[in-house]
């Protein structure tokens, strides 16, 4: 008999912690009171102090957070700010909302984060910062990023929104550039009951800039002193955040549990399994394998009754979004050939170990 195998339950993290979560959100309809109140101080105060930065603000959802973030640095028309050529569209996205230009840089093929040694060619007279992205969990390798940065007088954002406890050299990601955003879309490692979204920092003026922007440029009610948006994260979705950051560390080592076994268990099965540097703890959001025949292993696995997911199809400079870029197929060839050949596998604190098995024994069929 077969085990179907989701690809994230979201189901069971409700019911692991269903009276905890209950509670917490039927305090705040009991309140009164849905919007930037006590429920969204504790988390934020709770998530900085995880973290080890000094502010936390949050936001409506993770694109919002890069995006005013640019913003409250001060980035906009004529701007470039260097992006990773592969990541997930919202990172370019959020540059492009600031009225800037992403400008791209290749991978390292090893990790997928975008290679160090790309970002200093791609500098100009206009560039103003760099975004790593943590792709899948893994942080990028901030130091020489930093460092680059620092000799040009760029600002280091980083795009946490996949690596919710991830470390670089101990330091947890989120704390290491001058700001960094995060998402808390249902399906992350901390993630809300629907969207939501965190910028964290440890610049007092920066964080004082992004509070005035998530809430219509005001600090007083009906005293508006900038130009600002309407992206706060909710009391409802605070509270919630708040109950499930005191398991992140526990569903964190459950990914990680799976991902040793996958390591593990799929050595010798034909795939490109991920690489870890030994700076890197990563959280294991995805578990991103590589097959040539990646198509044909994923329509296996299905027929098998497990769910996978490709992420991403299309890289950011193939999109119709982006065609006023000029980039053509064979520009970023490193990026297009991960897009083609990349599957991420079932992953989650849920997935139980008969599923984990189920996987491996799929894979290894398809294999031989």
């Amino acid at each position: 008999m077969s085990v179907a195998v989701p690809f994230l339950d979201l189901q069971q993290t409700y019911l692991e912690l269903k009276n905890d979560l209950d509670g917490a959100a039927l305090r705040v309809m009991a309140s009164g009171w849905y919007l930037l109140s006590t429920e969204l101080e504790s988390f934020e105060r709770d998530f900085a102090a995880y973290l080890g930065v000094k502010h936390c603000i949050g936001m409506g959802n993770g694109l919002d957070a890069l995006h005013l973030t640019l913003r409250a640095m001060d980035i906009g028309p004529g701007d470039e700010v260097i992006v990773p050529s592969n990541t997930y569209i919202a990172s370019w996205l959020a540059v492009t909302y600031a009225g800037a230009t992403p400008v791209p840089v290749e991978p390292d093929e090893r990790t997928y984060n975008i290679d160090p040694a790309g970002i200093e060619a791609a500098i100009t007279s206009r560039t103003k910062a760099v975004m790593p992205v943590h792709l899948y969990g893994q942080p990028a390798d901030m130091d020489p990023i930093l460092d680059i940065a620092r000799r040009h007088g760029l600002k280091v954002l980083e795009d946490a929104a996949q690596a919710h406890g991830a470390c670089y050299k101990g330091k947890h990601a989120g704390g290491l550039g001058d700001a960094a955003g995060w998402s808390f879309y249902p399906g992350k490692n901390l993630g809300a009951f629907g969207d939501g979204g965190a910028v964290t920092t440890d610049n007092d003026q920066l964080a004082e800039w992004l509070r005035m922007l998530r809430n219509y440029g005001s600090r007083t009610k009906y005293i508006n002193e900038i130009a600002g948006f309407n992206s706060r994260l909710d009391e409802v979705q605070a509270a919630v955040l708040s109950v499930k950051l005191r398991h992140l560390e526990e569903w964190n080592r459950r990914r990680q549990r799976i991902a040793a076994f996958y390591l593990r268990e799929l050595k010798d099965t034909g795939l490109l399994l991920p690489y870890v540097p030994g700076w890197a703890e990563p959280v294991w959001h995805l578990f991103v394998v590589r097959s040539k025949h990646r198509d044909a292993l994923q329509k296996h696995l299905q027929q098998a009754g497990i769910q996978t997911l490709v992420h991403y199809p299309v890289p950011p400079h193939l999109q119709d979004a982006y065609r006023e870029m000029s980039l053509s197929a064979g520009d970023l060839p490193i990026s297009e050939a991960i897009h083609r050949e990349v599957l991420s596998l079932p992953i989650g604190p849920h997935l139980t170990e008969a599923q984990a098995s189920a996987v491996v024994q799929a894979v290894r069929q398809f294999s031989a």
